[in-house]
């Protein structure tokens, strides 16, 4: 008891007091040591729990998973908790600075906490010169040796990425392809993009550096719980439409702040219609709408693509039937149209059709939003029906060394046997490029397909901010591969329907 008085001369319950008279001293020690004991609960005998067990109420999606996650039996939006955090994935740009803090806050001997829940994917700014960005790579390389990270996906020859085995290329895209993105888990990584991997029903997100470095030395973060809103997609989707077009027409009616701090829950016959990599292309833009996280319910389609990659068990969960959503929006896609966002926003909606007078002096067909397989495949077929040549300079980069593959090896449905590449080189586009995220992020100037000019292209990339691809004056209209195709081979921003019916 001595103790205890002795303290709350200095601190009365965490408030620091000056109590200079011995007598006034005395007085406060007696008035804090008896408002400490009206509030010691008596001690009670053992009970035990209650036979009904815990109240809980109905969550969406990614309450139930940030609630398992942090070990409640229930979440409300705005709740604060603890996570436990299953992947942490980081690339070369925050690579480094996110080892910087962990060492600094941790120790320069310190260990991460999980070697095998680490995923460092080196695919910025990879097949460049530029020292610094090297030097990038090197410190993830050092690092990784170091902890023995066991999924390190290396480059070191830059003049052949065929040489290296180990390298995967843009992260959200290889994050999925090598099975690190499990329905009902928690993935976080160090790019606002992280949220594609919400297509395979957990919570992904991106973070910044010095939260990851603290996941790095604990696997855990305070995370707050965000609100969701429903998106209700149903209709047969034309043929002439794809992911892009969805999340772009929801984008612009929500707006770029739409979804701040919430999260996007997508729902509908379309949806379950869609392929993986378009649920990836469709969660992988809610940032673009403010979105915390964006989530597609898991299902066959899901548990299919995951067969070969995965070998780990993994738990999915679902959204209750009477979950509250403060929003729902529902979309008729049989009566969409293709759509473009202008300069210099996201949400700068407007129909393909309606730009058709706008000449355009490029096209790039790549990053994780538009670099998948079934991008290209897109693209191709749109070249295929029409049977023409590009009159623009037309990029091409594959976002992984798998997709590079699928390029030179998968038949186009169609075609007679011809490959995606085949396809490109007759009707003259660039030849694919090795799999980064390439010119997406603008980058060092001798990134490929940079923009180094006020020029206006067409891109299947996720933002189209001013210097977002390279040259602050450049004009960039965000469009699905279809749409990007179609610009192509007018050399102006294009209706796909004009080739496709």
């Amino acid at each position: 008891m001595a103790c205890t008085i002795m303290a709350l001369n200095s601190t009365i319950f965490g408030k620091k007091i000056e109590l200079s008279n011995p007598v006034e001293a005395n007085k406060g020690r007696r008035r804090a040591l008896s408002r400490t004991l009206a509030v010691m609960a008596p001690t009670q005998p053992r009970r035990s729990p209650a036979s009904t067990g815990s109240v809980k109420h109905a969550m969406t999606m990614t309450e139930k998973i940030l609630a398992r996650a942090s070990e409640r039996s229930s979440l409300e939006p705005g709740d604060n908790v603890w996570v436990n955090i299953d992947v942490l994935m980081t690339h070369d740009v925050c690579g480094p600075g996110t080892i910087g803090i962990f060492k600094k806050e941790f120790g320069q001997n310190a260990k991460v906490w999980n070697r095998e829940k680490i995923v460092i994917i080196p695919d910025h700014y990879i097949f460049t010169s530029d020292e610094r960005a090297n030097r990038n790579v090197d410190i993830l390389r050092d690092f990784c040796n170091e902890q023995n990270i066991k999924y390190f996906y290396d480059i070191k020859d830059l003049g052949n990425f065929k040489a290296n085995p180990d390298y995967k290329g843009v992260c959200h895209v290889a994050l999925a392809q090598e099975g690190h993105c499990r329905p009902g888990e928690v993935l976080l990584g160090t790019d606002s993009h992280t949220c594609n991997a919400g297509a395979f029903g957990q919570f992904a997100t991106g973070i910044g550096n010095t939260d990851a470095g603290f996941v790095m030395g604990t696997g855990k973060l305070l995370l707050k719980v965000p609100p969701t809103l429903r998106f209700i997609l149903d209709g047969e989707m034309p043929d002439y439409l794809l992911a892009k077009d969805l999340i772009l027409q929801i984008i612009g009616e929500i707006t770029v702040a739409g979804a701040t701090y919430k999260s996007m829950e997508f729902i509908g016959s379309t949806v379950e219609n869609l392929t993986m990599e378009e649920r990836m292309t469709l969660c992988n833009m809610v940032v673009e709408a403010g979105g915390k996280n964006g989530v597609v319910p898991a299902d066959a389609t899901t548990f299919k693509y995951l067969e070969d990659k995965t070998s780990m068990t993994y738990e999915p969960v679902y959204s209750d039937q009477d979950a509250r959503f403060i929003r729902d929006y529902k979309f008729d896609v049989s009566k969409l149209e293709p759509l473009v966002a202008k300069p210099h926003s996201p949400d700068n909606r407007a129909l393909a059709r309606e730009c058709k007078d706008v000449k355009i002096d490029r096209v790039y067909i790549g990053s994780c939003t538009g670099g998948k397989t079934e991008d290209f495949l897109a693209v191709a077929r749109v070249f295929l029906a029409s049977g023409k040549k590009v009159k623009v300079p037309t990029f091409l980069v594959p976002a992984t060394q798998k997709v590079w593959m699928d390029i030179y090896a998968l038949p186009v449905p169609g075609s007679g046997g011809k490959t995606c590449s085949q396809i490109f080189e007759e009707a003259g586009c660039d030849t694919p490029t090795s799999p980064s995220c390439g010119a997406c992020l603008g980058g060092p100037r001798d990134t490929y397909a940079r923009m180094n000019e006020p020029q206006i292209c067409v891109s299947t990339t996720n933002r189209n901010f001013p210097g977002r691809m390279g040259h602050k004056e450049g004009q960039i209209y965000l469009a699905s591969p279809y749409t990007a195709a179609a610009s192509a081979l007018t050399g102006y921003v294009t209706d796909p329907r004009e080739f496709l019916q």
